[in-house]
């Protein structure tokens, strides 16, 4: 269970206790039952009224499903944490979902710190800088398409289906229940291939950082036969073939 969930649930129910309290107690207010009918009323309204807020606070915190952010809406690095963050409790696929965040968290760094090299070594606006965030920019871009493929296959993941349809015994599962299994480890497949891709794509990065850190000046030339720019164009050429 959400530990933040629960300190908000304890928050409200202290906060609801201390006002019945203040309300309800003969040194504060002095609203309480018996004195006269309007105070009685009064009383009884603010016990049910209490009652309400407490019961709608625990369901709404701790039984209500969030609903999933639709993936078009999702762009930015931090959004795209905020929608995978959904599926943390899904099983299945709970470590693929943790490292899923690493990785965007490692790449936001990987950014920075690229930009950071990128403004000591070159004229911001120059040739040699443009084409390097460039093609940063470019990966990046396959980075998040990956992510946003592996949103796209959790949106539709049937965990219950899943736990049903995997924890039946081989011998006696019929034709239909084999290939249900085969379409779920092609969910899997899927969702693995993706974040070993984004592993690729973040160790290219790492070297293209090693490699620039160590340049004075770099024609432009020069750059299109840096090997960790040959590797970044092929990996993003073969993307985009393998996607057409």
């Amino acid at each position: 269970m959400d530990a933040k969930k629960i300190i908000r649930l304890t928050f409200i129910v202290m906060t609801v206790i201390l006002i019945d309290i203040a309300i309800l107690s003969p040194g504060l207010l002095a609203i309480g039952f018996g004195e006269n009918a309007l105070k009685s009323a009064t009383a009884a309204a603010t016990l049910a009224g209490s009652a309400a807020i407490i019961l709608y606070s625990s369901y709404t915190l701790l039984f209500k499903k969030e609903a999933r952010i639709p993936i078009l809406e999702v762009h930015t690095p931090e959004e795209f944490e905020i929608a995978l963050k959904q599926f943390q409790k899904v099983k299945a696929v709970e470590n693929d979902v943790s490292l899923a965040l690493h990785q965007i968290d490692r790449i936001k760094k990987r950014h920075d710190t690229l930009l950071n090299v990128l403004n000591q070594r070159f004229v911001p606006g120059g040739l040699s800088f443009v084409k390097f965030a460039d093609t940063t920019k470019n990966v990046e871009n396959l980075f998040f398409t990956n992510i946003r493929g592996i949103l796209t296959h959790l949106h539709i993941f049937d965990e219950r289906e899943y736990n049903r349809v995997m924890t039946q015994n081989a011998a006696s599962s019929s034709q239909v229940q084999l290939r249900k299994k085969e379409v779920f480890r092609e969910y899997l497949f899927f969702i693995r291939s993706s974040l070993e891709t984004n592993e690729e794509i973040l160790l290219k990065l790492d070297k293209l950082i090693l490699e620039v850190s160590r340049l004075d000046t770099v024609e432009l030339k020069d750059m299109e036969t840096m090997p960790c720019m040959q590797e970044i164009d092929t990996l993003i050429k073969q993307t985009r073939l393998y996607k057409s």
